[in-house]
């Protein structure tokens, strides 16, 4: 596999353009700070360093620090430290004496500053490698031409460049010459066997911070004469405010005022001026303003509100009915159709057809949302948690009729995302208030209204029908009914399409006033479940072995010109044979009962196996097996914790989430009320990565979704019985032996 990106004429802002494509695509952001001059001491006063312009992305001071600013938000992920690697890497400087610090929002000079969809080392890696590589060059070529010699003369390592005679350069030395060079034409990249720091177990850069404590989140933002807000909502979607009684709030120790805002988001909203993320409930609302948190907290459980119906006030009942009603129902979208699945139906010799259902899902964010905001005549400034910082200055642009010129947006690392705060209510309704007090104002959700005001993970159905003829799989049809939609763009050329001659998935959705949208490892998260239990009692039905018939219907797809298939069979053929391995699959004593899942979502391909054993009757998740194939591994320190958490959080919500509505009012509004997995009911996780040279891909996402169908089929082995719903713990007596089995 070559590495050298030949042929490639930069001018210094293409240069810089160039740079931004190192964030564009990516998650998160980084700063490098690196003592680069022989005798550099660390840690480094940074506020006291002079620095030369570089690019828009790398500024080295005359003492050698380095500084490469990072755009895009860390949600958690890892790749605040992860991203810094890549170009710690070409540029080659010394991991220990590298510091990492958070950009803003800069639209001039990078690209796509968003955080989502497990997509930032995929999108980086040769973009962040190029820019190291063609700033090390540069640098090179300053060295060389200070010594009168030829850049191919020189050698460098750890920022110190060396010429045939021994003599050397810091890159603090040259960066002057070096920012007034020509870009070079042509880079090379390392090879892989050459890397000193991609591939090693690097820790957080933040990780010191987190443990002590240190400002790093939005909930940790201070400014000089700053005001508290708590925002009172509609308790119910489909109400909106009447009236309100604020006089008994205004009369409490530290509150400062009562307010109302909303009316203009409402208006835009309805002329289409602003998208529906402006206002969750586009309604009317009442803030507290207040000296602290707790005041305005309190404060605004002393509001007398009435609240009036606008649309129908949903519960789950008729959440259901509805979704049964369209699995039932002709009106669908077809994303594909392959063959004639009708025809394999009337022609099979079996048919297995299962419906699995699913509960909205709120995300619990560690830290509830906020947002500080100071509106004034001048600028409008911004800080927070969010994954979208763009989307949230143009739309705070259209929200105060400001130019977006006027708006300066500052990220905070954020305690959570998990894809709500891809959605920016909570940075409008700052705005809104600091724009209507004329004071600086930081608004923050308590835990209650985080959970009874966000955007939800839709309630889902899936309807799977297997046709099977003369002992192979000869028709696959997928239905799917979601609230709102499922974001359902990719599941049509996942597995098995490909794999199957006659193929047909279908989706369908009722609207609703209850907010859904992305919930982590969206489109997948609960069709991986429900495909990959389906395909465990299929293997029952045809009476073959479960592991073998992924791997004959995989072998099926090679060779395949289909560009529509998004998987790759050999890679997903390769974690299958490797976790069978792993695992010692079919190899356990006596008393362990195992279930196998292999899927592919997010760029990568995983298997999983699960280890249950029966303690009092119930069955009890012991350890759980995976292997992934996400390309070379960057930092795998990192990855493990990805991996880990992304397993840990597919099981607690498989086992446990739920979440329902009695009309229009969300039934758990803390954890008293919704059940997470505990820290006694976590299992071992042992890992696995495929070596190999390939481009890597993400992590964040893909270990979830395959999770929810381990357990399901491993606690089928031990317990015989199958579940159709999620959460399975929902009625924890069925699982107990002594039930009737319910079997597929």
């Amino acid at each position: 596999m070559s590495t050298s990106i030949p042929n490639i004429t930069f001018s210094r802002r293409n240069f810089i353009r160039t740079s931004s494509l190192a964030s564009g695509g990516l998650m998160i952001g980084f700063n490098l700070f690196t003592a680069c001059k022989p005798d550099a001491k660390v840690p480094v006063d940074l506020a006291s360093l002079d620095y030369s312009d570089f690019n828009a992305f790398i500024k080295i001071a005359k003492n050698g620090a380095v500084t490469i600013f990072s755009p895009n938000p860390e949600i958690g992920q890892g790749v605040k430290t992860a991203m810094p690697m890549l170009i710690a890497e070409e540029l080659d400087v010394a991991w220990d004496k590298v510091y990492v610090e958070q950009g803003v929002l800069d639209t001039k000079n990078y690209t796509r500053q968003v955080a989502g969809g497990s997509q930032s080392i995929r999108h980086g890696w040769d973009a962040l490698r190029q820019t190291g590589a063609t700033a090390k060059q540069m640098l090179v070529n300053a060295a060389a031409a200070r010594w009168g010699i030829e850049a191919s003369e020189c050698t460098v390592s750890e920022g110190v460049i060396t010429n045939g005679k021994g003599e050397t350069l810091g890159y603090g030395d040259v960066v002057e010459d070096a920012a007034v060079l020509e870009i070079p034409e042509n880079v090379t990249l390392k090879e892989p066997k050459d890397y000193k720091i991609i591939g090693a177990d690097i820790k957080n850069v933040d990780i010191d911070k987190i443990v002590t404590g240190k400002p790093l989140y939005g909930l940790d933002y201070k400014a000089e004469g700053m005001v508290y807000a708590a925002v009172l909502r509609p308790p119910a979607f489909g109400q909106e405010l009447e009236s309100f009684d604020a006089e008994e709030a205004k009369a409490m120790p530290g509150v400062i005022d009562v307010i109302k805002i909303g009316a203009k988001a409402k208006e835009l909203l309805s002329k289409e001026k602003i998208s529906w993320t402006a206002q969750l409930s586009p309604s009317e609302k009442v803030v507290v303003i207040a000296k602290t948190t707790w005041d305005a907290f309190k404060g605004k459980k002393a509001i007398k509100a009435t609240w009036k119906d606008v649309s129908a006030l949903e519960d789950s009942k008729y959440q259901d009915d509805k979704l049964v009603s369209l699995l039932d129902g002709v009106e669908f979208n077809t994303l594909r159709n392959d063959g004639d699945v009708n025809q394999a139906f009337a022609e099979a010799d079996k048919v297995l057809e299962r419906t699995y259902e699913s509960p909205f899902l709120p995300h619990n964010t560690m830290e509830p949302m906020n947002f500080f905001a100071n509106v004034t005549a001048e600028k409008i400034h911004l800080v927070g948690p969010v994954q979208t910082p763009e989307e949230a200055a143009n739309t705070v642009a259209q929200l105060l009729d400001r130019d977006i010129e006027d708006i300066s947006l500052e990220m905070t690392r954020m305690g959570g995302g998990f894809g709500r705060r891809l959605y920016g209510d909570f940075v409008y309704e700052a705005a809104e208030i600091s724009d209507a007090i004329g004071k600086p104002v930081k608004m923050v959700s308590s835990r209650e209204d985080d959970m009874t005001m966000g955007v939800y993970r839709p309630a889902i159905k899936y309807r799977i029908k297997a046709a099977v003829k003369d002992g192979e799989l000869t028709g696959y049809y997928l239905k799917e009914a979601a609230v709102n939609g499922n974001m359902y763009g990719l599941i049509p050329n996942f597995f098995p399409a490909g794999a199957v001659e006659n193929y047909k998935v279908d989706v369908a959705s009722y609207p609703s006033k209850i907010t859904t949208g992305a919930w982590r490892a969206p489109y997948t998260n609960f069709l991986a479940y429900a495909e990959q239990s389906f395909f465990d009692e299929l293997a029952e039905v045809m009476e073959v072995d479960r592991v073998q018939l992924r791997l004959d219907l995989l072998e099926k797809v090679k060779g395949t010109t289909d560009e529509r298939i998004q998987y790759s069979p050999e890679r997903l053929q390769a974690v299958i044979k490797e976790v069978v391995d792993k695992s010692g699959w079919g190899k356990q004593p006596e008393g362990v009962y195992q279930g196998f899942v292999a899927y592919y979502c997010h760029n990568t391909h995983v298997a999983e196996v699960a280890d249950v054993q029966m303690e009092n009757e119930m069955p009890v998740i012991k350890k759980v097996t995976c292997v992934a194939d996400c390309g070379i591994v960057v930092n795998p320190l990192g990855a493990r914790n990805q991996v880990e958490g992304g397993i840990i959080d597919g099981i607690g919500h498989a086992m446990y989430g739920d979440f329902a509505f009695k009309d229009g009012v969300p039934q758990s509004k803390n954890f008293d009320r919704y059940r997470l997995i505990r820290m006694k009911e976590v299992p071992e996780v042992e890992m696995h990565f495929i070596e190999n040279e390939l481009a890597p891909t993400g992590l964040g996402e893909p270990t979830l979704p395959p999770a929810g169908g381990a357990i399901a089929n491993a606690m089928k082995a031990a317990t015989g019985k199958r579940v159709y719903k999620q959460p399975f713990m929902a009625d924890p007596s069925f699982w107990k032996t002594t039930a009737k089995p319910i079997i597929g």
